[in-house]
């Protein structure tokens, strides 16, 4: 596998050692790798310069630029950001979950929002982030500065599960103190009632966000693929249930086929990107719908 592009797999960057390096290490694996991907073709343009206009400023001019290039450019500040951002992740007791072998599903979503906010302030989008379980447990407003992204970043290093979920409403809370459109991503497992989780999607589009709604589930989660006897604990409420899940494993699948499918199916005629991922999955499909929806607005 080359260098840059393992830099995309869970269980490598799980391995480094903070999350500002597994942040620039995904992006730049998946830079290098958008050639030789599916995506062959899509074209990256970062926004750190502008050229010269009469009338900017000269104190504004990147002076190293114009040695190399014998042009003017301009440097970006974050009043001239192209897009707003927020990131909203589900810290609640079901994301706690991991299978052996995989990332927890809080550590996969926190390694994503890292990933996004690092190629995002490349982008000089400025970016914000939620993090909550039955409530609001931090919130940092978007921005587009180097410093924002770390402290960004030490946020998310911080980040374990927590209480019972409240999807629902914790978003219907965030839409309302959006001012400004921008694009919100939330990353969550939605174990809520998706009934209510829809509504407060449909907040946000009626606010005039662009939405991208990544559901983050275990690979065991989804093919219940258990052995014999097995006892399972609700990481939330905490009560178990002993079966033997082969028993139960059609009827399993069946509702979490149904489950997932009214997501996807509200999500697509309320016009918010739907995006499936499971821990093993490498993390460039959800920077490239990142990419792509940044692409759609613009």
């Amino acid at each position: 596998m080359n260098d840059s592009l393992k830099y995309l797999q869970p269980e490598v960057v799980a391995q480094l050692a903070n999350m500002e390096l597994r942040a620039r290490l995904v992006v730049e694996g998946f830079l290098t790798g958008l050639h030789k991907s599916p995506y062959h073709g899509f074209s990256v343009e970062f926004t750190e310069h502008r050229q010269y206009m009469p009338g900017d400023e000269i104190k504004h001019v990147d002076w190293k630029a114009y040695a190399k290039t014998d042009r003017f450019y301009i440097k970006q500040f974050e009043e001239e950001t192209n897009l707003k951002s927020y990131i909203i992740l589900d810290a609640s007791g079901s994301m706690g979950y991991g299978s052996e072998g995989c990332l927890k599903k809080y550590q996969y979503a926190s390694y994503i929002a890292a990933s996004l906010a690092y190629l995002m302030t490349e982008q000089r989008d400025a970016v914000g982030l939620t993090v909550y379980d039955e409530s609001i447990r931090s919130s940092l407003p978007p921005k587009a500065s180097r410093p924002a992204l770390q402290q960004l970043l030490l946020e998310l290093d911080k980040v374990t599960p927590g209480k019972k979920t409240g999807t629902a409403g914790v978003l219907h809370q965030v839409a309302e103190g959006i001012k400004r459109r921008g694009l919100v991503i939330v990353l969550s497992d939605l174990f809520d009632d998706p009934e209510r989780v829809i509504t407060a999607f449909k907040h946000f589009r009626h606010r005039g966000h662009e939405v991208i709604v990544m559901q983050i589930l275990d690979p065991l989660e989804r093919s219940f693929a258990f052995g014999g006897d097995a006892v399972f604990r609700d990481l939330e409420t905490r009560e178990e249930l002993v079966t033997q899940p082969y028993h139960i494993q059609k009827a399993y699948r069946e509702t979490l086929r149904d489950f997932i499918d009214r997501y996807k199916k509200e999500c697509l005629n309320n016009n918010i990107d739907f995006v499936l991922l499971d821990t093993a999955t490498p993390f460039d499909k959800a920077l490239f719908e990142y990419l792509n929806k940044r692409k759609r607005i613009h």
